[in-house]
Order: C-alpha cells, then structure tokens, then sequence
C-alpha cells in the first residue's frame, strides 16, 4: 500500500501539470488555475480510490441492516429484478415534455431499472448472494452497451443511482465488465466538463448544478485526478455566479419558487458529499460574495421548518412552468409542500453536523423519508455520533459557520419531478 502511494506522489508533479494545461486550453479563469496550482487537496485527490460515493468499507456493517424494514423494501425490489430484463433504451427524453407524451413515458419506465440496479447492488452488499452482484452487472452493461449521452442533464440526471450501483458492486462484476462500465462513467464526465467549459444552455441554472453532480460522481468513480479537478474548478465557478450573498439561489429568483431551490441544491450536494467522501470540502467553500452552498441551504431552513411559506411560480419567468400549472401538473401551483426539502436537509446533515437535527424534524413533520441510501450513510459519517445524539430536536442554524468556529423513490430519493427545465 505505502508502495502505490509512493509512485502516485511521484506522479503529482506530472499529473498537475496535465490537469493545468487542460484549464488553460479550456479558458479556465486565472484564479481557478491559481487554486490548482496551490491548493493542498490536490494530492489528496490524485491519490483517492476510484468510487463515487461508496467505498469498499461504506456503510458500515452491512449486516447491521439485514433485519430491517428498509432492507425488505430493497430486497422485495432486488428480487423483482432477478427475472425482469433491462429496459435500457439509447436515449432518455423528459425534459421539456408534459405528462401523455410518448418519449416521456418511454423513458419513465425504462428508468425504471435505475431503482432496480440500485436494489440489486444494495441486495450484495446486505447478503453477499453472488447472484444480486450478476444480475446488478446484467443491467449495468445493458444501460452501457445501450445508451447515447445526450448531454442534457436533465434527462441524465438520474444516472447517478447507476454510479451508486456502480460503487456498491464494484467488488461483485467482473474484470471486463467492471472496464466497460467504467468506460461508460468516463465519457460522462469527459462530456460534461467538455461542455461547461464551453456555453452551454442554462449555465447559471440547475441546469449547471446537474452536469457538475454527474461530472464529479463519474469522474471520482473512475479516479481520474485530471477530471476531478475540473469538476471542483466548474462547481467553483458555478456557485461563484448561482449562490448570491444571501444564500437564495439564482433558481428562485427566475421561477419564483423553491422547488427550484432544492432541485438546484440537491445536485449540488451531491457532488460536494462526494469530494467530502475523498476528504474535499466543497460544501464549505464560499464564492467572493462570502456564499457557498451551506448558506443556500440556511437561506431554506426556515421554508423547510416552516416558519416561511411562499406561493410556487407566481412570478416564474419560465412559459413552461405555467404550461404545467394549466395542465394540473402537481406542484407548479400554491404553496410549497415542504416534504420537497427532505432530502435536502438530510444531504446537508451529512455534510455538516449542524443541520443533522432537521432531517429527521422534517420527516416527522411531514411523514416523507429521505432516500434509504442517505440514511444509511449518515450511520456510516463522521457526523453520525452527533447526528444521533441530537435527535430530532430543532436547531439553530448559522448561516455562516466558517465565521464563528414510492420502493424507486425509497431507494433513490428523487426530488425531481421528470421533465424539470
């Protein structure tokens, strides 16, 4: 082991210098290749192992788990997909559709597989049956061998449950197959930090938090130091121009509701609980007006807590928000249902102690689980002792901690409605 880490160290210099030319063939701005050229985590990151979010020790003692009612639901789902076949199609199209259209319920069911995978992957680990890591593998290579990046990460933004089924299997597939999906992950993350170094549509939006969620957990999973670090330097920049001072995100400002607050903040999350993962704080970084994603999530604790309510989209400058509204899609009307906020909070409460207590105040709240996978990995977080000892008690929250010291749904926690803009 001291061996491997000795020739990574000895790769730093050369593998630096790779990661710095990419930036400046790509117009990385001047601080951004500062930060690469200084920052200590650098080496961290060059010598992480290739996962996303779950290691090979993650989650603990899986056994712990086995009795439970959580693990019923996984294994009831896993079983499920021991005889139903892949349903991998080449390309995912909900965006911009509304409910009836045809490539809309294509894809919602051949996404189906995507809770399925997961169930699978997390059936391995509970019972170590060889059979749930074939038939975990099976789909993964179905969906590999299949489908077509498209790029629009909004139809893409559930593929992250398949990096997680990825991590989870990982010591299950084969040699080949394990290659062939990585390969799969590699031309993720390869396209999407190609496209945010150039314009794409949306950048300031959820849009740019999607592509830095599927950028990141795709290029921690394959390991690579090179596009790892453009995934910090574009997750930087995003939160430099979507995070303003107050923490209210740039989302809320244009549709005019919090779903949109949580749909940007969640991805965003998601890709920072991975570097945490491999000891990067990205959740704690600030953008020059002193705001990062913490204090996006303060500026939500009081919606979620429930002393604030706000009125969805009354003011959106988007048509197709008031498209849905008119064809009664759920949630584009009236006051925001804050079980939206459960999974956001219970993200933040891995990421940061402090919030630990409002994950679970929400769920009793409002009777909505966060995703099984997060419960499962808070037990498995540093945080976790806090996190249990402070129960579901309220807290309050500062918003600037630097300065003073359905069974898919279950499994996935989707906050997404599909076909999000």
């Amino acid at each position: 082991m001291s061996g491997g880490r000795h020739r990574l160290g000895a790769r730093a210099p050369a593998l630096m210098l790779a990661a710095l030319v990419v930036m400046l063939a790509a117009g990385a701005p001047v601080d951004a290749r500062a930060e690469l050229q200084t920052d200590p985590s650098t080496a961290a990151l060059e010598a992480a192992p290739p996962f996303a979010l779950f290691g090979p020790a993650a989650g603990g003692d899986w056994s712990a788990h086995a009795n439970t009612a959580e693990a019923a639901v996984v294994l009831e789902r896993a079983r499920s997909g021991l005889t139903r076949p892949p349903g991998a199609i080449p390309v995912i199209h909900t965006e911009g559709t509304l409910p009836g259209r045809g490539i809309r319920e294509i894809s919602g069911r051949a996404r189906e597989d995507f809770a399925i995978t997961l169930a699978l992957a997390l059936a391995w680990r509970l019972t170590g049956d060889r059979l749930y890591a074939e038939r975990a593998e099976l789909y993964l290579l179905a969906w590999a061998g299949t489908y077509r990046w498209s790029f629009n990460p909004i139809d893409e933004t559930g593929f992250d449950t398949l990096i997680m089924a990825t991590d989870l299997v990982d010591d299950g597939l084969t040699r080949d197959g394990k290659a062939r999906i990585d390969g799969f992950w590699r031309r993720l993350s390869v396209g999407y930090l190609d496209a945010m170094d150039g314009t794409p549509i949306n950048a300031a939006t959820n849009w740019q938090s999607h592509r830095i969620k599927l950028a990141t957990l795709s290029a921690y999973r394959v390991g690579d130091p090179v596009l790892i670090e453009r995934a910090r330097a574009a997750y930087r920049r995003h939160v430099s121009t979507n995070i303003l001072a107050d923490g209210s995100v740039h989302d809320f400002h244009e549709r005019d509701a919090i779903h949109y607050v949580t749909y940007n903040l969640d991805p965003l999350m998601t890709a920072a609980l991975s570097a945490q993962r491999h000891g990067d704080d990205w959740f704690g970084w600030r953008n020059p007006s002193g705001a990062g994603a913490r204090e996006a999530v303060a500026w939500l604790v009081p919606y979620a807590e429930g002393q604030l309510t706000h009125q969805e989209f009354v003011n959106s400058r988007i048509k197709f928000d008031a498209d849905r509204a008119r064809v009664g899609q759920a949630g584009y009307t009236g006051l925001w249902d804050r079980a939206g906020a459960v999974n956001t909070l219970a993200l933040a409460g891995l990421l940061d102690p402090q919030f630990c207590p409002l994950g679970p105040a929400l769920k009793q709240a409002t009777g909505r689980s966060a995703a099984l996978w997060i419960g499962w990995m808070r037990r498995a977080s540093a945080g976790a002792a806090f996190c249990e000892a402070a129960g579901v008690g309220s807290a309050t929250v500062d918003p600037q901690p630097g300065f003073t010291g359905s069974a898919g749904t279950v499994l996935s926690g989707s906050n997404r409605p599909t076909g999000n803009l």
